[in-house]
């Protein structure tokens, strides 16, 4: 088992290196930006099973868990440790969150919020890179420091290198020793590990397993973050493993490389060029095509929709995609989930019946 740092370790150790601490929320911003002012982004998925009553003054009921668990938790908790906060425009509960803090609830510490745009169209590189010059020129502002050219690409150029070790452990995935749950842990501590960090963590990965996990069943998941994570224990006892996955917290954010030289530009390529995603407003034949390529590459017989309850932008392309993927003989299977809840049993049923019929 890899031996994975906490995240209360990593943010002390970060602070006691002067770096200040950002509290990010869900999900497309530019990394490296921050990490360019020596600031440590941590991110906010939640967390689950938390006292909501703070988050549910302040939202309406149907607002996704995700938001409702991430205001409380920032504001019961994380505000005393984090010097800001950003709020990328996921979605439009994520937006109506950083008009809440920016608006009404205005915390002691600055609050951005990030608007990426919402397709994919020639003059969407020029949008995403003016809105990245933004967000440089508030934290210009807020730190009193101006990083040059020079640094900014290394800092593309680190985060580059990082999602290419990533790719890689995807795709040894089969021969990867390590569990389900350990294999999201590790894939997981992006959210909150330095880049150079989580690098020497994913270089210790062992690469053969000394139970093949041919004796599994592949299975894929799709959705927004796997939580709660003992889905995927429960997974690997029922005699199948995550092969791949397609969740906006994950492979979503793997973007790989920017061509041009002008890093903003890059920064701005590297979010357009990822894989597709339904809070990028991704088409539905790129949707398709991508998670098709997951199947072919894993040679998986199922996909697991595992959505957050009330995340609208995720469930309004799951018609169209378990459609799709019945026509090519793939088995689905779609399950809600609460972050302030554990696993249903009957969601754990579904999931075991659907493992149970493939071959």
């Amino acid at each position: 088992m890899i031996e994975i740092p906490k995240r209360s370790e990593v943010i002390k150790k970060q602070k006691d290196e002067g770096k200040l601490i950002a509290a990010v929320f869900p999900i497309h911003y530019p990394k490296e930006l921050l990490r360019a002012f020596n600031i440590h982004p941590v991110e906010v998925w939640g967390p689950p099973l938390v006292d909501t009553k703070t988050g549910n003054a302040h939202l309406q009921p149907y607002i996704c868990s995700i938001v409702k668990c991430g205001l409380s938790f920032l504001l019961d908790e994380a505000i005393g440790t984090v010097d800001m906060v950003l709020v990328p425009h996921g979605c439009d509960s994520l937006q109506g969150l950083g008009s809440l803090l920016l608006d009404f609830i205005k915390p002691e510490k600055p609050v951005m919020v990030f608007y990426p745009p919402r397709e994919k169209r020639s003059c969407d590189v020029g949008f995403l890179e003016k809105e990245i010059k933004r967000l440089y020129h508030q934290l210009c502002q807020l730190t009193g420091y101006s990083p040059d050219e020079e640094r900014l690409l290394k800092e593309i150029e680190k985060e580059e290198a990082l999602e290419e070790s990533l790719l890689k452990l995807y795709e040894n995935r089969k021969e990867v020793t390590l569990s389900s749950l350990e294999f999201y842990r590790l894939i997981r501590a992006r959210e909150y590990l330095d880049a150079d960090t989580l690098m020497n963590l994913l270089k210790s990965v062992p690469q053969k397993k000394q139970t093949p996990l041919t004796n599994s069943k592949p299975v894929i998941l799709s959705g927004i973050v796997p939580e709660p994570m003992d889905i995927l224990e429960k997974i690997d006892e029922m005699g199948a493993y995550v092969a791949a996955d397609d969740f906006a917290s994950c492979r979503r954010r793997v973007y790989g490389k920017g061509e041009s030289r002008n890093p903003f530009t890059r920064m701005a390529e590297r979010i357009l060029n990822g894989p597709p995603d339904s809070t990028k407003g991704s088409s539905f034949d790129e949707r398709i095509a991508f998670i098709e390529s997951l199947i072919r590459r894993c040679s998986a017989k199922a996909v697991i929709f595992h959505n957050i309850k009330f995340c609208e932008t995720e469930e309004f392309y799951h018609p169209i995609l378990k459609r799709a993927l019945k026509e090519m003989g793939v088995k689905t299977v779609e399950v809600e989930v609460d972050l302030n809840e554990r696993m249903p049993q009957q969601a754990l049923t579904r999931i075991n019946a659907l493992i149970e019929s493939i071959e």
